[in-house]
């Protein structure tokens, strides 16, 4: 599945940013999603995903209590809701997707595993 992701921009500590993350063509309903992040120099690390249902999410610890993870599936988009955003967050942001829906997969993926579909990244910087 094709994943576009956008939203990232400039934005000062404290601040809010919304990414989406949007499946031309494919219904949403049938994937696992998350986000993930790149920071030069640094491993890629999970965000959060949320299940193909919609009524599972899951956060890495950075991420908890900051950031909020959704879908509309009508839409076919998938949003990141980023609130109180730290010079620490600044990183590239990419969607991902898996179509492997059955329960043990559905609780890899809200732990950032098993994810085959990558979007590209879309940029945030946080300055402080």
């Amino acid at each position: 599945v094709q994943l576009q992701a956008f939203g990232g921009g400039l934005v000062q500590a404290g601040g809010y940013l919304r990414l989406s993350c949007e499946t031309p063509g494919r219904p949403l309903s049938q994937y696992n999603m998350g986000w993930f992040r790149r920071t030069p120099g640094k491993e890629r690390e999970f965000v959060a995903a949320i299940s193909w249902t919609g009524r599972r999410t899951n956060y890495a610890d950075p991420a908890k209590g900051r950031f909020t993870i959704s879908r509309d599936d009508a839409k076919n988009m998938m949003y990141l809701e980023m609130s109180a955003l730290k010079p620490e967050d600044t990183a590239v942001y990419y969607c991902v997707a898996t179509g492997s829906t059955g329960s043990l997969s559905t609780a890899q993926a809200l732990n950032g595993r098993g994810y085959d579909n990558w979007g590209r990244g879309t940029l945030v910087t946080v300055s402080s």
